[in-house]
């Protein structure tokens, strides 16, 4: 995870930063998209691409502040096996990762309870990272799910999980892939709740990423 990280990163800095500072643009602060509208969210959020590390505890990166105006955090399930996994790389490469990720019931203020889920997934470098990323975004482009773009290295999905509407959030940074999905309860309109998944997966995406991030590694990136 050493050597070829420096450059793993450079060629990935192309993508500027992902879009995980689009994805908190619906207003994961609790603005409600207005005077600073989608790009004013998106600039205050961007970073260059950096290196991450894997947790034990990926459910305490959500906790401290609530996940869109109004809901708090409930209950929570880690999921972090330690060992790392071999993915299927490009040119027969078996690049290594680590996973982390947190199941986690909302309530909302109206008493209704809502589901959030994350898994972020640590590469060795940059480059296999990217490619996992782009074989994701093909595959549900291949399956009808049409990817909607938030940035060049993000894009969103409709999700379902039994008749509950959410909306699910894929984006890749640096040595990260994170998936983020919120689903609304039983009964919710997708129309009716967009704005409040889009709220939900951003301030995850967002804290998720800010808490994996090695801050002292991507610092001297420009």
């Amino acid at each position: 995870m050493h050597g070829s990280r420096g450059a793993a990163l450079r060629r990935a800095r192309s993508a500027a930063l992902i879009g995980l500072a689009v994805a908190v643009s619906a207003g994961c602060s609790g603005g409600d998209g207005g005077a600073g509208g989608r790009n004013g969210a998106a600039e205050q959020t961007a970073r260059p691409p950096g290196t991450h590390s894997w947790t034990s505890r990926p459910c305490a990166l959500l906790a401290g502040a609530a996940p869109a105006e109004g809901f708090t955090l409930g209950s929570t399930t880690d999921s972090a096996p330690s060992d790392a996994r071999e993915d299927i790389g490009e040119n027969g490469a078996r690049p290594l990762y680590r996973q982390t990720g947190c199941l986690a019931d909302l309530k909302a203020p109206d008493g209704t309870f809502w589901k959030l889920s994350t898994t972020a997934s640590v590469y060795e470098d940059a480059e296999p990272a990217r490619h996992a990323y782009r074989v994701k975004e093909d595959l549900d482009r291949a399956h009808g799910r049409g990817p909607e773009k938030v940035h060049d290295a993000a894009y969103a999905i409709p999700a379902d999980d039994q008749g509950r509407p959410g909306r699910t959030l894929l984006l890749w940074n640096g040595d990260l892939v994170l998936t983020v999905s919120a689903y609304a309860p039983h009964g919710s309109t997708e129309h009716d709740v967009r704005k409040e998944l889009e709220r939900i997966v951003g301030d995850a995406a967002r804290r998720t990423e800010d808490g994996l991030r090695d801050h002292d590694a991507s610092s001297s990136a420009p």
